[in-house]
């Protein structure tokens, strides 16, 4: 039997914070108690925001936490040919088309469909309004016309084309903290025509997950609430992709005294901040159930 995999995943984009904690020790947690592997994967295909003090500070929160981790660490800013290959597939199983619009193109698109028909359009898991397909109909020479002369462009899934591609329903096994499994349906369908490789960079953070995942052999994959969503997404690329499905749990996520979850971008407490006031390793992990 091989042994199950589990990993924590961060970004170095700023200081974890107990959020992370919480995630990165229930993994070790999960990996201790089903006899598994912990392997921590640097999440940096955003480098324009990623940065290596982050990615230091990173080793130092979790060792100072108590973690172990295999090496060498996946750093995903040195596998964007990974990536490639993959995107490459998919633009062979005719399950990706370009998209030339810019925010304010698919805003202005979707500002008039609302006045024509007086109805709120549609919004994906994350509220953000759902593509209205505009790229989907350009005949492929005139955009690899494009293409070739430089123009900037997403990639983005073809729904339109995946009742042939995946025909049937897509499923994923769900784990709780028991490990006791339930198998759910994904609806990928509600993410629309989501973008998989960005204009910016060659990859999304869903095709690396899903590539990375299926590279290392991770078998449990365990994050937060705010990710649950996204599986439906990840299930699809697997299956576009020939890639194994991991089992997934969604944990809940920590909060604020406002009820706000715990984010970089809101300037959360950070792990390195809590140590600054006397905080130790002990008491955090008490404070967090372990």
């Amino acid at each position: 039997m091989t042994k199950p995999v589990f990993r924590f995943a961060p970004s170095p984009n700023g200081r974890l914070h107990l959020g992370h904690a919480y995630s990165a020790l229930l993994n070790a947690d999960f990996a201790r108690r089903f006899d598994g592997r912990f392997l921590l994967r640097i999440e940096d295909i955003d480098i324009t925001r990623c940065r290596p003090e982050f990615e230091a500070a990173i080793y130092d929160d979790l060792a100072w936490l108590g973690l172990r981790w295999e090496e060498p660490v996946r750093r995903q800013s040195e596998h964007f040919a990974d990536y490639r290959a993959a995107f490459q597939r998919l633009k062979e199983r005719g399950g990706v088309y370009p998209c030339f619009c810019t925010r304010k193109d698919i805003a202005e698109a979707i500002a008039c469909r609302e006045a024509e028909s007086g109805e709120p359009w549609p919004r994906d898991p994350d509220g953000a309004p759902l593509y209205p397909g505009t790229c989907r109909a350009i005949p492929a020479d005139e955009a690899g016309r494009r293409i070739a002369a430089g123009e900037p462009h997403a990639w983005r899934v073809d729904n339109a084309a995946l009742d042939g591609l995946v025909p049937g329903p897509l499923r994923f096994r769900r784990f709780d903290r028991d490990g006791q499994e339930e198998v759910v349906t994904a609806q990928p369908r509600r993410w629309g025509d989501a973008v998989i490789v960005r204009k910016e960079i060659p990859t999304s953070y869903h095709l690396s997950v899903v590539v990375d995942d299926a590279l290392q052999g991770v078998t449990h994959v365990v994050r937060g609430q705010d990710l649950e969503a996204a599986t439906d997404l990840h299930v699809l690329l697997q299956a576009l992709l020939d890639l194994p499905t991991p089992r997934y749990h969604h944990h809940g996520l920590l909060r604020d005294p406002d009820g706000d979850k715990l984010a970089k971008s809101r300037r959360s407490k950070s792990l390195a901040e809590l140590r600054e006031e006397g905080a130790t390793p002990q008491a955090i992990r008490r404070r967090l159930g372990f």
